[in-house]
């Protein structure tokens, strides 16, 4: 049996690392890595995911992600979902183990593998309902918009209200640390 694994939020300035493990219970139609997809797409396929995969996801919140660092987190992560899908053979997208032992890994298998797209939905669709909660207490934000990424609306927020308690303050914003040209 397979557990694919995959994360959402690594490179974010605000808000949770989540990382999903999925294993499919049987074969589901329109599975892709989750960037490829619709919002619509993505939310009718993590429905289904719900029942008919065995699923964990783990979330790393933003004061872990600042104290620990991401490749910590990562492998928290990892080996959480590791022990929880113990006996299965285990593949994650990207190239890296993060010291994690007895994994396999697999550039783009996200859009390769049923199982790695199983998790990479289920990783996404998890991290940005977090993220649109979090916007209706952080309304400031625009969480629900760009999810905590670094678009432009965000770094113009972070300049004009600083920092909130979902910001990760370890990350440097180089647009808040270059000279204006004006």
């Amino acid at each position: 049996m397979l557990c694919g694994i995959d994360e959402a939020g690594r490179g974010c300035l605000a808000g949770p690392l989540v990382v999903a493990g999925a294993v499919l219970k049987e074969p589901i139609f329109g599975l892709n890595d989750s960037k490829l997809l619709s919002e619509k797409e993505r939310e009718r396929l993590f429905e289904i995911l719900q029942t008919t995969s065995e699923h964990k996801i783990v979330f790393c919140d933003n004061s872990m992600v600042d104290k620990k660092g991401l490749s910590a987190c990562l492998k928290y992560a990892i080996e959480t979902i590791k022990t929880h899908f113990n006996g299965c053979d285990i593949l994650m997208d990207g190239n890296c183990t993060f010291g994690v032992e007895g994994i396999t890994t697999m550039v783009k298998a996200d859009a390769k593998v049923p199982e790695v797209s199983a998790a990479s939905i289920l990783a996404k669709v998890s991290r940005d309902r977090y993220m649109k909660e979090m916007a209706k207490i952080y309304p400031l934000y625009g969480f629900e918009g760009h999810k905590g990424y670094g678009s432009a609306y965000h770094v113009k927020a972070i300049k004009a209200h600083g920092y909130c308690a979902l910001h990760r303050t370890s990350f440097r914003i180089k647009a808040l640390h270059q000279p204006s040209l004006f």
